[in-house]
């Protein structure tokens, strides 16, 4: 009995998957991609490209599924390496990751997916690794990775929005803002500009590490959690609920946080 029940839910199933597919224009190469999940028959591609970059270059990625990992140096060389899988050559295809430069700027950013109803809904899609080596003089901003981003020390703004994964930088000097991060945060820094940092729509816990000369105002609203401090010279007031402000070393550029669901802590950073 136990088998006609199992032998029925499959005849089923390939009936219901058959209707979908010729409603929604798919192919049986769609449907068979659908039910393969064999991860050592995925297809691969790789990417690697080089370039020369001016000093204060703007670095921007976006549209990426999959971890991105920055190293920087004193060099005006930018090193591209992607690494694409899939399950299939066509869902690869689906989806292009596009590079792009010149000496001002260096461009990284995934296509929307080309592909029938039934793919979107069901089928898997391309991802890649990014991995970067770029000049630390650089202006770095990302959106919509789906995956941990990881970098070093930059000397420029950091704009980093719409994450879902873990956030870490090494050492931030100048303007830096995070936003709608799904993870949690470890941010170095080493200098603040006028400008400050703006942390927002932050679902996780937050150590910005910093340096012993930096010297900031601290203002928070709207935070489901605690500020903590391990340094001596960085007092936090709890205003009233979900509400800090504080002092860092004299004061000075605003590090200001709204919407954190998590923990924010202060400690020395290393470097």
């Amino acid at each position: 009995m136990k088998r006609i029940v199992i032998f029925v839910i499959l005849v089923l199933v390939a009936g219901v998957a058959g209707v979908v597919v010729r409603s929604s224009g798919g192919t049986a190469a769609e449907f068979r991609e659908l039910v393969s999940h064999n991860n050592a028959n995925d297809v691969r591609q790789e990417i690697r490209q080089s370039y020369e970059l001016a000093p204060g270059a703007r670095v921007e990625l976006s549209g990426l599924n999959g971890a991105v990992n920055i190293e920087t140096s004193d060099t005006n060389k930018a090193e591209v390496f992607i690494e694409r899988t899939a399950a299939s050559q066509e869902a690869l295809d689906r989806r292009k990751v596009i590079v792009e430069a010149d000496a001002n700027s260096l461009r990284i950013h995934g296509e929307k997916s080309d592909s029938s109803l039934i793919a979107r809904i069901f089928g898997s899609s391309a991802g890649e690794r990014v991995t970067l080596k770029l000049p630390r003089r650089i202006a770095l901003y990302a959106k919509g990775v789906n995956g941990a981003f990881v970098t070093s020390d930059i000397d420029g703004a950091v704009e980093v929005s719409g994450v879902n994964g873990r956030v870490q930088v090494g050492g931030a000097v100048g303007r830096a803002t995070f936003k709608g991060i799904n993870g949690n945060m470890v941010v170095g820094l080493r200098k603040l500009d006028s400008d400050g940092v703006t942390l927002s729509g932050i679902n996780g816990n937050i150590e910005l590490q910093l340096a012993p000369d930096v010297n900031a105002d601290f203002d928070a609203r709207g935070m489901n959690g605690q500020v903590v401090s391990e340094l001596p010279n960085v007092a936090i007031d709890r205003n009233k609920h979900g509400s800090y402000s504080g002092r860092i070393g004299s004061g000075g550029a605003g590090i200001t946080a709204k919407g954190i669901n998590g923990n924010i802590r202060f400690s020395r950073s290393n470097l």
